[in-house]
């Protein structure tokens, strides 16, 4: 098994291909970023829960997924924005907006992780990791 160059990004297609196959649940190599990411999306509503558990030395993250009560996705997107190639940074005033409000953008920041309306608020500039709606 190779080792995964961007976890973020791994963590995300993780996510998409469990949202595609209509999985309740999907687990993953956790780390503290993206323990982080799993804590701005509980917050927003795009998933149910996260839970970070133990298999021997391994911490792995179990995010549980929501889907709408009609049986839509609540996720419709999941995209990676700076990468390891190309890093993607912008100020307070440049962050971008996800269909106009309605999905989130987290970066981070000197002050942390956080969404990009948080970000704008306190007037902190970061890396845009990615976006979601």
């Amino acid at each position: 098994m190779a080792a995964v160059t961007d976890p973020i990004a791994d963590m995300l297609t993780r996510m998409r291909n469990a949202i595609q196959a209509r999985h309740a649940r999907v687990d993953m190599p956790a780390s503290n970023l993206k323990i982080g990411i799993a804590a701005l999306l509980k917050e927003e509503g795009y998933i149910g829960s996260y839970k970070i558990s133990e298999e021997g030395k391994k911490k792995v993250l179990r995010v549980n997924l929501r889907y709408s009560s009609e049986g839509g996705n609540v996720i419709n997107t999941l995209r990676r924005v700076s990468k390891p190639g190309r890093r993607v940074y912008v100020g307070a005033d440049e962050i971008p907006r996800v269909l106009g409000g309605m999905g989130i953008t987290v970066l981070t920041t000197s002050k942390g992780l956080m969404t990009g309306k948080k970000a704008r608020k306190a007037g902190l500039g970061g890396e845009v990791l990615c976006e979601v709606s």
